[in-house]
């Protein structure tokens, strides 16, 4: 009956701390690599820095394109702009230009 009792008073607190150590374990485990753990949130980050520099070369062009326009739409048209748009549009060339053939 005694060695019953220190067994018992031994192997129930060592059960138990077990038990929340496994419990502490998985809930650590989950918050570091789980949907929305640490190394999702850093998966994330990558991405916004990503999705940034996109936008950025989106907004650039965006600019550019505004800035052509308004020079196609002020009232003096820059020749330049106008002669090389005609030039794609209707598929001819200077006599004095080189063109490069590239492959498709």
């Amino acid at each position: 009956m005694v060695v019953r009792r220190r067994f018992s008073s031994f192997l129930i607190p060592l059960a138990l701390y077990s038990l929340s150590a496994a419990l502490v374990g998985y809930f650590l485990h989950h918050a570091h690599s789980g949907n929305r753990g640490v190394a999702a949130k850093q998966e994330l980050h990558q991405q916004i820095e990503r999705l940034e520099a996109d936008l950025q070369t989106t907004r650039d062009e965006k600019l550019e394109w505004e800035r052509r326009i308004a020079l196609m739409r002020s009232d003096q048209i820059d020749r330049d702009l106008l002669e090389e748009r005609a030039r794609v549009i209707l598929g001819e060339v200077h006599r004095n230009d080189i063109i490069i053939m590239l492959d498709q």
